[in-house]
């Protein structure tokens, strides 16, 4: 399992996911104001892994806060969740985890406990979401396994594994799930332009793994298809609307269109933090915008004419419709996802659709 994202002792460290994979280097973050930097540069990326971060660092900031009384360390605090809750909009799990975070700090304030048993109370709190989410992952890789051909030629966009969770991954902790079941797997990682996802973190985490894999061009995936090379596809999200509509990155919805017009079953595989019930439709998802160097460039070289208007946005939502269904630690949930999601947060033994 590669160390995406670990807390040793009073340092946050984390795999430049920049530098891979030509270098493995890894990031140490002594601040809270360090950890934001990372998630907003994409030190660190993917929703269930910047969730982890997100927890990770208010631990972390409140754990060096100087304050001794309880109304100046809840001051900090609060400033602290702002700072994190400021560096990326569309992922949803960067804000479930900090208002987990909110919650351990109220049920301690309220309590009457110390600053210092509220820091170990905060820290014991980030513990259980990074492990909690290593769970969920492994969980949903099981109950995706299921549903993964036997003789698997599957298409993923962007990178929805390891790297992006605390460990194991979603959309490739699926294709983990199938091989450990026995499953032939072949897979076809799209590159997923601008910023390359696909070629430089998913064949490099499936390469490792022995899982045959071939890189395509974003623009490869319909010849593909037309080719009958590919019976499955999976993929991450960063932000699951109540109705089902996926955010997720950008190029997702092209390939689901394309899933769709060749009967190639698309599936999203995400933790239950990923769904967001407060926003009805996927017209409502906040979709972030990059800065224009991440399409003028590749690395250092500029691959386009200076002074080109660019348009950057870092996801887009693919519409309900074309989801087979949605794969979460406590089962597969389909359509009409409406209901079938909101069942998922009435019990712990909800059953899937």
């Amino acid at each position: 399992m590669l160390p995406t994202i670990a807390r040793e002792g009073d340092v946050v460290v984390m795999i430049d996911q920049r530098k891979l994979p030509a270098q493995e280097v890894y990031v140490r973050c002594k601040t809270a104001p360090q950890v934001a930097r990372a998630i907003k540069s994409m030190v660190i990326r993917g929703a269930p892994a910047i969730g982890v971060a997100a927890a990770w660092g208010i631990a972390l900031g409140m754990r060096r806060s100087a304050a001794t009384g309880t109304q100046k360390f809840a001051a900090e605090f609060q400033k602290t969740c702002d700072l994190i809750a400021a560096t990326r909009p569309t992922a949803v799990n960067l804000f479930w985890a900090i208002e987990r975070m909110k919650q351990s700090f109220g049920t301690g304030a309220q309590a009457g406990e110390s600053v210092d048993q509220i820091k170990d109370r905060l820290d014991r709190e980030a513990q259980m979401i990074h492990d909690e989410d290593v769970a969920s992952c492994r969980a949903m890789g099981a109950f995706g396994a299921d549903v993964v051909p036997e003789d698997a030629r599957i298409l993923t966009h962007c990178n929805a594994g390891a790297l992006a969770t605390a460990g194991y991954g979603t959309a490739l902790g699926v294709i983990r799930g199938a091989v450990e079941k026995g499953k032939r797997v072949a897979v076809f990682a799209d590159e997923t332009r601008p910023f390359l996802q696909g070629a430089r973190l998913t064949a490099w985490e499936l390469m490792r793994d022995g899982i045959d894999t071939t890189i395509i061009t974003d623009n490869m995936s319909a010849s593909l298809m037309a080719q009958a090379k590919v019976n499955f596809v999976v993929v991450g999200a960063d932000r699951i609307a109540a109705n089902g509509d996926t955010a997720n990155k950008i190029g997702t919805y092209g390939v689901a269109v394309l899933a769709r017009e060749h009967n190639i079953p698309f599936y999203v595989a995400a933790p239950l933090s990923t769904i967001d019930l407060r926003t009805l439709e996927g017209s409502h998802i906040p979709i972030e915008e990059r800065n224009a160097r991440e399409v003028t460039h590749v690395g250092s070289s500029q691959v386009a004419p200076t002074g080109a208007k660019v348009w950057n946005p870092a996801f887009d939502v693919t519409p309900h419709r074309f989801i087979a269904g949605i794969i979460t630690e406590r089962g597969i949930f389909r359509a009409p996802y409406t209901e079938s999601l909101k069942q998922a947060f009435e019990t712990e033994t909800a059953t899937p659709r």
